[in-house]
């Protein structure tokens, strides 16, 4: 008996231990995606959703059979026009006039609470578009491996469980 509440206490311990934790690591070898909206009006939100979108469609396409980070460094680089070119057309379409701006390499991303964890600030190997003048809220996701991709291939949210959770949520 004392055996078994030693074990549900480790687990329990072990369980508020990653409950806790407040900042994740991506990884260092990851690539990530920012679309950053002129201003926080809803005129200049609306438009960022827009291009995530339709950037979030085109970088699933040209990713979504990539084997590593190398190969998937060289496609975007390959591929920088084609990117500019959709940018440019979707913005076109939406009579947007402020102008944009595209750069692939390392770029700062200020830190980020996403679902209680922590992302830390930090300069990372990005695709960024900055629409306007850049100054409104931002979306950011990783690119690769293809982890915000994944909403572009289908509607179903990902999340993650812990066992350990689910079987304490289940009999406690």
């Amino acid at each position: 008996m004392k055996k078994l509440i030693l074990v549900i206490f480790l687990i329990i311990l072990f369980y508020v231990c990653i409950g806790h934790v407040s900042s994740l690591a991506i990884p260092s070898d990851a690539l990530r995606i920012r679309v950053i909206a002129n201003s926080n009006s809803d005129y200049d939100q609306e438009i960022k959703k827009i291009v995530k979108e339709n950037i979030q469609y085109k970088m699933y396409e040209l990713l979504k059979n990539t084997k590593g980070v190398d190969e998937a460094r060289r496609i975007i680089n390959n591929n920088l026009n084609n990117i500019d070119n959709d940018v440019k057309t979707t913005l076109q379409l939406l009579d947007y006039e402020l102008g944009y701006d595209i750069n692939f390499g390392l770029n700062y991303f200020p830190s980020k609470e996403y679902k209680g964890i922590t992302y830390e600030e930090g300069y990372y190997e990005s695709l960024v578009i900055t629409l306007g003048e850049g100054k409104g809220d931002n979306w950011w996701c990783v690119l690769f491996p293809p982890l915000c991709l994944l909403e572009a291939e289908e509607s179903t949210e990902v999340e993650y469980t812990s066992f350990v959770k689910e079987l304490l949520d289940k009999y406690l």
